[in-house]
């Protein structure tokens, strides 16, 4: 949603009163844990009545009635337009149609769609998370959302913020700026919608465009890379920039500085659109906070539009209902831009969605509460008041979206959408003389960005900071090596990677640039970005973990494969380290941490995969698993490790448990061991109940290999 905190960016002057949260919590207030505040604001009331935004007195009370209640529970099902599906079709089977009779003092706990949610992948359920929480005919739909969200399926988002990604129509080749990107909700959704046309195991689906998350926060700019990470995507990065001031980038060789296709301008608001989570909206609401955030706000807007490609869309948004933030803002573009932006008419998009015009006329108060009149005060910009009559009969502000808490049981939100068009611009600008030309270029690409963030190395700057940063958090460089660098000579042909796979888009973070713990990866187009040679860009996040150092005394390839790169690399790999298996041997690889090899044979389980599995050398090896019928279920593709003298499949806790119940209907609890600690417990007892013989030593000297590889698998999995 719109940023609710004053989180302004560098320079601004503006205070931090806490922290914004994407996710849907039902209520900020903490039930039975403090006071409830009382939801009442006379200046708030009076306020928004006078701002006629609902003209009609009945429905005002029942706008206000809306926005006094708790949230309900919503969440969107994410990934791949065929694992989306099967998820969708699990949720819908197994809970939806079991719930078809629950209530909670009389409100219905069936979850419904949300309406304007593409492929009925957005969900609702019409009472608060705490309420779920507590409902024992919820117990198994409350423990399935906990699973599926742990492991990135689903994303528990408010209905409202889902909304401006929706709008920006992203295809694969886009390049994506998100502006003010903490926490990072829409962020997600924006990655999600650059990769979901990809088929996988089919190179030519991968997207090659990227996102560009952007947030002037230091602290949550770190944070905001655990939101996403999930998605496992090398086409997204993370910077630390005052929004106001995002800096040109220009690709070494390039001609021009690169612009972007699609840019959200979530911008920092003043909030009261969610005083139905953050219910200390009530308390605090002020005329005051509109207007010291609206020249901010203009100026995020003017920089994205100076970023943005002739063509290209613009989303606006905030967590406001105040014109001052909202139409006001919009209207100052349209006013500097004039006919090079117009506002989309976004009324046949997301059919379901119940909204509201925006409005071109409005009252503005000064801090006091008292009404301003246009040029007859100095506390307020000139740019807070409402166009003239002329004015805004060319502007189309009607076509910006205001989405009210009682129209749909939502947040309040305002959603404008602006396309960069000028169809005769190239014609103009050829006609135009020269000096005029270059003015008009000059104005689109200033940014007051200082030279002393400029590196003049061929690898990303990060500041050193003080503040406290997660504890993975990653400062050192990016660099770049060749794709014939001895330790990736190792990988490439153990893994049977082809020749198509661009194997100079490897990368490690540290200042020595040698590959010692870790190896990277990312797209092509942010290696460019990351390669360029005067970098203002300073970077936090880029790159999936493509190889970790395995400890191996064999004399093979002494690199695993990581799980987050699997999806990128799968259509690039050979058969040379590639099984398969059936799903009888997928549950028992499941549930049981380093079977024995020879007790695979000898059960019967999967004749093939035991032939195939007994010659490969040690090391990782990629399992597929056919689930059946084409298109019906996702065919799995997961890591396994091949020891000496066992397996393991290496899948964390959290995803064996999600597969356990979506593949084989097994249901766990969250106090369920892991097959890893299980196995531990096993060897622990299995030691104390031996004595200590020559033979037996030998045989502590195998399971401490194995306790090691455990270890490894472990790691892998966190």
């Amino acid at each position: 949603m719109g940023k609710r905190n004053f989180r302004t960016g560098k320079g601004t002057g503006k205070k931090n009163f806490g922290k914004r949260n994407d996710n849907n919590s039902g209520n900020d207030g903490r039930e039975g844990s403090w006071t409830e505040l009382t939801r009442e604001n006379p200046k708030w009331e009076k306020y928004y009545k006078e701002m006629n935004i609902i003209p009609d007195e009945a429905e005002f009370e029942t706008f206000k009635k809306a926005c006094q209640e708790n949230l309900p529970l919503t969440f969107r099902i994410t990934g791949s337009r065929a694992h989306a599906r099967e998820i969708k079709e699990n949720f819908v089977n197994n809970h939806v149609s079991k719930l078809s009779e629950a209530t909670f003092d009389g409100v219905p706990l069936q979850p419904k769609n949300l309406q304007y949610y593409p492929e009925e992948l957005g969900w609702q359920i019409e009472v608060s998370k705490s309420v779920i929480r507590k409902n024992e005919e919820f117990a198994k739909t409350q423990r399935w959302l906990v699973i599926e969200t742990e492991v990135g399926n689903i994303s528990r988002q408010e209905a409202v913020s889902m909304i401006p990604p929706l709008l920006m129509d992203i295809e694969p080749h886009h390049a994506v700026l998100d502006m003010c990107a903490a926490p990072g909700s829409k962020t997600a959704q924006l990655v999600e919608a650059l990769h979901a046309d990809e088929d996988s195991g089919k190179p030519e689906t991968l997207a090659t465009g990227f996102v560009l998350a952007n947030d002037s926060d230091y602290k949550r700019s770190h944070m905001l890379i655990h939101q996403v990470k999930r998605l496992n995507s090398p086409n997204f990065m993370v910077v630390n920039h005052d929004a106001q001031l995002f800096p040109r980038i220009k690709i070494n060789g390039a001609n021009e500085y690169l612009k972007f296709d699609r840019i959200l301008c979530d911008v920092p608001c003043s909030g009261d659109g969610t005083m139905r989570k953050n219910v200390n909206v009530w308390k605090d609401f002020t005329v005051g906070n509109a207007i010291g955030l609206h020249s901010l706000q203009i100026n995020i807007l003017n920089r994205g539009l100076q970023l943005l490609k002739r063509g290209g869309r613009l989303v606006y948004s905030t967590c406001s209902l105040s014109p001052v933030e909202n139409e006001a803002v919009i209207a100052a573009a349209l006013k500097k831009w004039g006919a090079q932006i117009k506002i989309v008419d976004c009324s046949n998009e997301l059919p379901g969605l119940v909204r509201r015009d925006g409005i071109s006329n409005w009252k503005v108060f000064g801090k006091d509460m008292e009404e301003r009149e246009k040029g007859k005060c100095d506390d307020v910009p000139e740019t807070c008041f409402p166009p003239t009559a002329e004015e805004a009969e060319t502007m189309n502000l009607n076509r910006c979206l205001r989405v009210y808490p009682h129209l749909q049981n939502t947040g309040g939100f305002f959603i404008t959408v602006i396309e960069k068009v000028d169809p005769e611009a190239d014609k103009k600008a050829a006609e135009e003389p020269p000096a005029k030309k270059q003015k008009v270029e000059a104005e689109e690409d200033s940014t007051t960005t200082t030279s002393s963030n400029v590196s003049t190395s061929t690898t990303a700057h990060v500041p050193q900071r003080k503040e406290k940063l997660p504890r993975d958090a990653n400062e050192e460089p990016f660099i770049f090596l060749p794709s014939d660098h001895p330790e990736l000579a190792k990988c490439w042909p153990f893994y049977d990677f082809s020749d198509s796979f661009n194997k100079d888009c490897t990368l490690v973070r540290n200042a020595q640039g040698t590959p010692v713990r870790t190896i990277y990866y990312v797209s092509p187009i942010l290696k460019d970005i990351l390669s360029i040679t005067e970098q203002k860009l300073k970077i936090i996040h880029a790159g999936i973990k493509l190889f970790v150092s395995q400890k191996n005394d064999t004399g093979n390839c002494p690199w695993r494969v990581q799980n987050e790169s699997l999806h990128t690399i799968k259509g690039y790999l050979g058969p040379k380290r590639h099984l398969t298996c059936n799903l009888k041997l997928l549950e028992l690889l499941f549930q049981e941490a380093f079977p024995k090899i020879h007790a695979i044979k000898e059960s019967g389980i999967d004749a093939s995969f035991s032939e195939k599995l007994e010659p490969m050398e040690e090391g990782c090896v990629f399992l597929t698993v056919n689930r059946g019928e084409e298109g019906v279920y996702e065919d799995l593709f997961l890591p396994l490790w091949k020891g000496k003298t066992n397996v393991n499949l290496m899948v964390n806790k959290k995803d064996t448990h999600e597969l356990l119940y979506r593949v084989f209907g097994i249901e766990t609890t969250a106090k369920d061991a892991g097959k890893e600690a299980i196995y531990q417990k096993r060897l622990e007892n299995d030691k104390a109940s031996r004595s200590e013989t020559p033979e037996v030593s030998a045989k502590d000297h195998q399971v401490k290999e194995e306790v090691v590889q455990e270890e490894q698998a472990k790691e892998e999995a966190k």
